[in-house]
């Protein structure tokens, strides 16, 4: 079968079910494994990704829909028999409209299936539908991921639960929400400033600090930690904060979601998941402080 994704979480999916090889499009932001390297690219974006936090967010205020560019020439040479999408967010994937259009201008209009999960129960569906399209068998391997977040729920049993405030974006602030919650809860923590498969809203650095989280995570959509690093000057003094990969383990709704569970167990407990500093480091450790 011959896949585009246009979505790196669906991209996630597909090389997890073993199907990478089906892969012949991609996203310019599917990075993930690595192979998916020689996969022709499909879409571009209109903005710089060296553009700090507030760059990107004016940027994109003013682009809207066109935040994404869709080669529609390639899609079409590439043939495809399904095209993976998504309709949860326009800042994170091609929409689902510009998507639909291309497809009706092809000429043998191949499947087009939408993936819009807001929590983790639904990202485990997704897998099973993605399994479906792909005629690949998927049970095995949601029980396997389902087993290993009980693992996690095992592991924290009966640990104080320490308050943890995720940020998803620096400026402005941006709480996490969607299944980033239910990861802190699984690992043993108690979600401030969101709810479970909640989609939030702009905050400002004064409410997390009023929130008195015990843990701060950094995970700023699309930003590795490097880049997480170099805006951490926009962060209030706020106790035990920690920079983690948020494209590979948060942002993304796909099965590496569990492995990002797994990492905040260790960061909330300690928890030995052989987590390396590349997928998780403190920053600061300090008393709680005054925020602005």
């Amino acid at each position: 079968m011959r896949v585009v994704s246009l979505l790196p979480a669906a991209t996630d999916i597909v090389a997890s079910l073993g199907r990478a090889a089906d892969l012949v499009g991609r996203t310019h932001e599917c990075d993930w494994p690595a192979e998916v390297a020689a996969v022709p690219v499909v879409t571009s974006s209109a903005i710089a990704a060296d553009r700090s936090s507030r760059e990107i967010t004016t940027a994109a205020s003013h682009h809207g829909s066109a935040l994404y560019g869709l080669d529609a020439t390639l899609l079409a040479d590439l043939a495809p028999d399904l095209v993976l999408t998504q309709d949860l967010c326009d800042v994170c994937a091609v929409s689902y409209r510009r998507v639909s259009d291309a497809v009706r201008a092809m000429d043998a209009g191949p499947r087009v299936l939408s993936l819009e999960p807001s929590t983790i129960a639904e990202v485990l569906d997704c897998v099973r539908v993605v399994g479906d399209a792909l005629g690949v068998p998927a049970d095995d391997h949601i029980a396997a991921l389902a087993g290993r977040l009980a693992a996690v729920r095992r592991a924290v049993a009966g640990l104080p639960r320490p308050r943890v405030a995720a940020i998803e974006w620096l400026d402005p602030v941006w709480p996490a929400g969607h299944w980033v919650p239910e990861q802190i809860e699984i690992a043993g923590g108690v979600p401030l400033l969101a709810t479970a498969g909640e989609h939030t809203r702009p905050a400002t650095w004064k409410s997390v600090v009023d929130a008195r989280p015990d843990v701060v995570l950094l995970l700023p959509c699309g930003f590795p930690p490097a880049r997480t690093l170099a805006e951490l000057h926009l962060v209030p003094e706020l106790p035990n904060t920690w920079v983690l990969d948020g494209p590979s383990y948060f942002n993304r709704p796909g099965p590496r979601l569990v492995r990002g569970a797994e990492v905040l167990a260790h960061v909330l407990h300690g928890v030995d998941f052989g987590v390396t500093p590349e997928e998780a480091r403190t920053v600061r450790s300090t008393t709680r402080a005054s925020g602005s």
